[in-house]
């Protein structure tokens, strides 16, 4: 069934058409494993009477449609995911019943049976708009109404939803219906139900004002063993202490619980029912940078009971509101209220990065994007909307002082609570706590697309000192907007340790810098001496670009490692980073740093982020016929590394982690065969079920490992989980049979959802597979509308940024992408990952020809 899309223009003439005041939904999950009967019942208010409308349903059967009583034959009423609805009264009551399948691509209700005992689980992904696969409904933000959910299932099986059960009704049969009282009012999207056989732990927290928060953690039997309550409960209260002190307002809803559910996009903010992907259950060795991602996580999701939740976005054009608040609110909760204190570090080196990335391709857009249909808002599920906006509220923060900020924030909440609101009422709401007016600060900063680049320029006599000094700024030819920055700029020179020998760079100046315009003098600096490193945006006060002057650049070079100063190397292994996704450092020169820095690198958190990147960029940007270079390269220093790491140590870990997608060479592939089959051995390094499977999909990879290897490694852990790195595996196999049956997998529609089309993708689109992964370029620009019409939510759009034929990049595949941008340059949304990519090949060809790329 072909679906409508759903627009910004019609919803906002449903908003003001109606007002829902209710949903009593019944769900009957006893069935098959294909599909479940709904029962919605919807009342609400028509505010003219006589006048037509429609509700939301994607259903694969309708079997009754009743509008105040009166039957409607679906047949001429339901079509296209709508209902329509004529003759409204003033008060209605709509009655439908369908038949609803479970879903196979990341949105609505999910049906995972678990392999290790067989038992099913059911969860719902609701965001954006997958409330209407499960029940009838209005689907969109602000119609929010009370939700009350009757849930039929097998007499074992335990159900979650929004708020408290009340104890489960036997039906007679061996199944159970579990009630749940109304809500208070919500959005659809923000709905949930998670059902199966659940492990459960319990506590409760009571906040410093006194309010006892039930607490609920719930995962898979099987997974059991990997649920660390201790260590979700302590960043859950730490949490729920920090923000009802920052917000000024106890929790709003009922009790806290959150499941660990398969093929989550991450996690869920479903209030009093958070879902969180199992991947934060670690059944394996992780290191501390993974349990501060997973605080993280906790923290960005509960930030949304008060901001996107309690009040919410009007339209999908806000959602950068929801998710940069959140994102803001969990970096520094964690930095404040947990023993992640440097999240912040984190965040620059991590998170702020994907948006300067972001930012800086041609799908780049201003925070507060334009989204004129859900499939484009659903595409700005992106670092922009997250951690762009993240960083500029930062900024915001400190313009107009923190508690001037959190006091408008408070007024906000309070006086939208239960409601809807849009940036215009966030910006009153800062107005008045503050004093300060925000209209040029939001023109500037939230509806301007692109960063700022910031330079330095100087002159300098014979002593080696600055004669003048000045900070330009520049912008995009596409987005031709400069802005203001407050900004510090350090000087770091190199200064002998004693103890050791080596130099350490230390900082011996600081100044601090109002931006504005082309060029900014600094008069502070004349005089002083120029320093072997110069660091504009030092301390990470601002959202902007930078690069360096050429001494600068040829410390870091050699010495980035030498930085003692954490946030400091944090910025400037960022900018190397930056620069070598913008084309201006090739890939075997930051290789090239990256193999002298590393080895020096004390922040497991940063290394792991380090590798991840050079990972994407051998992907992506390297030569193929350089690629195998360059990572035997980075391999042989991460065999001296491992070796040479703390037994035990979060680095240990780290150095076998980038062996796993480097190893190149047959010595260093003998060693990944001998750690997987016992007959060589690292001394505190414990090769546990997860890294067994990235030591084998690197050995599958270089074809030193194949199908019988894999099945044997099934064979030890046959788990949903197992399952999946197997495929990932199989995808990896370097021949064509293997090849052409991953990419009917990946193609097909229901077959994988978000986490395996990631892996499965990732392991097929291998550099070092480039002949074989030829005839797939064409595939994929062939195929790509189809697998987009037949997906929905985010699992066809990663799709499109995992399976782009990255390694075959050429001014040929250049043209093929033109050449599809001008056939279906009508649907923004589908163009976008095509875009994105074409971007990234077209700068890998520039990179490519840089004196630096051999």
């Amino acid at each position: 069934m072909q679906v409508a899309e759903i627009t910004r223009d019609e919803t906002a003439q449903r908003a003001a058409l109606l007002r829902v005041d209710s949903y009593d939904v019944e769900l009957d999950l006893t069935g098959g494993a294909e599909n479940f009967r709904s029962t919605s019942v919807i009342v609400f208010d028509c505010a003219q009477p006589g006048v037509a409308t429609y509700a939301d349903l994607i259903a694969e059967r309708v079997r009754e449609i009743t509008l105040n009583g009166a039957s409607l034959d679906p047949a001429a009423v339901y079509a296209q995911g709508r209902i329509a609805l004529s003759g409204l009264a003033s008060r209605n009551e709509l009655r439908v019943v369908a038949d609803c399948g479970y879903a196979g691509d990341g949105s609505g209700l999910m049906r995972t049976q678990d392999s290790a005992d067989g038992r099913s689980y059911l969860s719902t992904q609701f965001e954006a708009a997958g409330a209407r696969k499960v029940f009838a409904c209005f689907e969109q933000p602000d119609l929010k109404a009370e939700f009350t959910f009757h849930v039929r299932v097998p007499g074992r099986v335990i159900v979650v939803s929004n708020q408290p059960a009340s104890r489960p009704e036997p039906a007679g049969d061996g199944s159970a219906v579990w009630h749940f009282p109304a809500t208070p009012r919500i959005s659809t999207y923000l709905t949930a139900i998670a059902a199966g056989e659940y492990h459960l732990v319990t506590d409760s927290h009571t906040t410093p004002s006194g309010q006892v928060v039930p607490l609920g953690l719930a995962c898979r039997r099987s997974l059991a063993e990997f649920l660390d309550a201790d260590e979700i409960f302590a960043i859950t209260r730490a949490g729920l202490d920090y923000f009802t002190g920052l917000f000024g307002m106890g929790y709003p809803f009922a009790k806290y619980d959150q499941v660990f559910v398969t093929d989550s996009p991450g996690a869920m903010e479903n209030p009093g029912c958070v879902t969180i992907t199992e991947q934060m259950l670690f059944r394996s060795k992780v290191t501390d940078t993974v349990r501060e991602l997973r605080a993280d996580l906790i923290l960005h999701e509960m930030a949304h009971m008060w901001f996107g939740d309690l009040v919410t976005m009007t339209w999908w054009n806000d959602l950068w509101l929801n998710e940069s608040f959140a994102e803001m609110c969990a970096t520094q909760a964690s930095a404040e209220a947990t023993r992640f204190t440097d999240a912040w570090i984190t965040f620059c080196g991590g998170r702020k990065a994907w948006g300067y990335g972001q930012d800086q391709l041609p799908s780049t857009h201003p925070i507060a994007a334009d989204a004129p249909t859900l499939s484009v808002a659903e595409s700005n599920f992106d670092g922009i909307s997250y951690a762009k906006g993240a960083a500029v509220l930062k900024q915001l923060v400190a313009y107009l002082g923190r508690d001037n900020f959190f006091a408008g924030i408070r007024a906000y909440l309070a006086g939208h609570a239960w409601g809807n609101a849009t940036l215009a009422d966030l910006l009153r709401a800062l107005e008045a706590s503050s004093g300060k007016p925000l209209g040029d600060w939001s023109k500037a900063w939230l509806q301007t697309a692109g960063p700022n680049t910031l330079r330095s320029e100087f002159g300098s006599d014979d002593r080696g000192c600055f004669t003048d000094f000045a900070v330009l700024q520049e912008a995009t030819a596409e987005h031709l907007v400069l802005r203001p920055h407050h900004i510090a700029i350090g000087l770091y020179n190199r200064v002998s340790n004693d103890a050791d020998g080596s130099d350490a760079l230390v900082r011996t100046h600081r100044v601090e810098v109002e931006v504005a315009g082309a060029r900014t003098p600094v008069p502070d600096l004349a005089g002083l001496p120029q320093p072997d490193l110069l660091l504009l945006n030092d301390d990470d006060l601002g959202y902007a670009i930078v690069r360096f002057d050429e001494r600068s650049l040829t410390t870091l070079t050699t010495s980035i490692g030498a930085f003692r100063d954490g946030l400091a190397r944090t910025i400037c292994w960022s900018a190397v980073m930056d620069m070598a996704a913008q084309a201006e450092l090739s890939v075997p020169a930051f290789v090239k740093i990256v193999t002298a820095g590393m080895g020096h690198e004390p922040s497991v958190s940063l290394l792991q982020q380090l590798h991840r990147f050079t990972a994407q960029r051998m992907t992506t940007s390297a030569d193929p016929a350089w690629a195998t270079d360059g990572k035997r390269q980075l391999a042989a220093a991460g065999v001296n590394l491992l070796r040479s790491a703390e037994p035990g140590s979060d680095h240990q870990l780290a150095w076998a982690q980038l062996l796993g997608w480097s190893a190149t060479s047959e010595d260093q592939l003998d060693l990944l065969a001998g750690l997987l089959d016992g007959s060589q051995q690292v001394a505190g390094l414990n090769v546990d079920t997860e890294l067994r499977w990235t030591l084998l999909a690197r050995l599958v990879a270089m074809g030193r490992a194949g199908q019988a290897q894999i099945e044997a490694e099934l064979e030890r852990d046959d788990t949903n989980t197992g399952r999946k790195h197997a495929a990932a595996c199989r995808a990896a196999i370097p021949d064509a049979d293997h090849k052409a049956q991953a990419w009917r997998l990946l193609t097909s529609p229901g077959e994988l959802g978000i986490e395996e089309t990631v892996e499965v993708g990732m392991a097929f689109n291998q550099v070092e597979h480039a002949a074989l992964l030829a005839p797939y370029a064409d595939a994929f620009f062939d195929q790509f509308p189809a697998v987009w019409a037949a997906r929905d939510g985010l699992v066809r759009v990663v799709f499109g940024m995992v399976l782009f034929p990255f390694s075959a990049a050429s001014p040929e595949l250049l043209e093929r992408a033109d050449a599809f941008l001008a056939e279906h340059g009508q649907d923004a949304a589908l163009c976008r990952a095509v875009i994105e990519g074409r971007d990234v090949a077209a700068k890998a060809l520039r990179a490519r020809k840089l004196p630096d790329a051999r």
